[in-house]
């Protein structure tokens, strides 16, 4: 899994840090940060869920 964010695209809501906080987090301006563009297994789930979560489509995961 690799997980990738749009920093253009994204609207600052947060939802992808408090979805999966071992893989994404929020700078200063509260635009996303991907922490782990690889996450271990026991994030992947969180890591998918906050990609279905995100109101502007800026986070994309890929198998």
């Amino acid at each position: 899994m690799r997980v990738s964010a749009d920093r253009e695209v994204c609207v600052g809501a947060g939802l992808c840090a408090l979805t999966a906080p071992a893989v994404f987090d929020q700078d200063d301006d509260g635009l996303v940060t991907v922490l782990a563009p690889a996450p271990e297994q026991a994030h992947r789930t969180a890591a998918r869920h906050a990609g279905g979560l995100c109101p502007s489509g800026a986070v994309r995961i890929t198998e």
